[in-house]
């Protein structure tokens, strides 16, 4: 799948601090980033909102210095506050159109989508990108209500123009299939957050998306 200018990231990182052994997640991150991670997605769901602000003013830190793009995981408010460069959010938060009227063009918006006649939906027209979710089931997303599996992906490629992230159960067995299927961005977490080397993992999944 060639590099979609509209989203230049081919490989995508999901991080929280649970989802992180045996390193230190900040620790994880920028190994990753120097190993080949396009962008970084923080994703804390059992966080108070204090704590999330802190964690993300901290990874802000480390994406800023080596001019990564940084995503929050559902929380508007924090991502606005710490200038990321985009949120993303599910089914159950706040929605696009939502976002792009109070925020405008400040942002960049990526909106889950959990089944395709989601495709219909009005919040389409404000989604700058969409993660298919999951592609596998995993553990890291138990709330998803469907396994979309290649073939759907597949089927998703054909019917919308907008950049795809495919997320749940990547890794390296799994990504080459995913970006086949017309994937323009591959979204890990476990491969990388749980690895014993977490910069040569994403050395090593970044080479087959070039």
């Amino acid at each position: 799948m060639p590099i979609n200018p509209q989203f230049p990231y081919p490989l995508y990182l999901v991080i929280s601090e649970q989802d992180c052994y045996p390193w230190p997640w900040l620790q994880v991150a920028e190994e990753a980033i120097i190993g080949g991670v396009d962008i970084i997605q923080l994703r804390e769901k059992n966080e108070t909102p204090e704590r999330f602000l802190a964690k993300a003013k901290k990874l802000k830190q480390i994406t800023d210095h080596y001019g990564i793009p940084l995503v929050i995981n559902d929380a508007v408010d924090i991502a606005i506050e710490v200038e990321a460069w985009g949120v993303h959010v599910g089914q159950q938060d706040c929605q696009p159109i939502d976002i792009r009227k109070k925020y405008g063009h400040n942002m960049h918006i990526g909106w889950s989508l959990e089944n395709i006649v989601q495709l219909e939906s009005e919040q389409m027209a404000a989604a700058d990108h969409l993660g298919v979710s999951p592609i596998y089931s995993t553990k890291t997303k138990p709330d998803t209500l469907t396994e979309w599996g290649i073939n759907g992906l597949r089927q998703l490629r054909e019917l919308t123009e907008k950049p795809l992230i495919a997320i749940g159960n990547m890794n390296i067995d799994t990504l080459t299939a995913a970006w086949q299927a017309g994937a323009n961005s591959i979204a890990v977490v476990s491969a990388i957050c749980q690895s014993k080397d977490p910069r040569q993992s994403s050395a090593q999944l970044k080479e087959l998306l070039t």
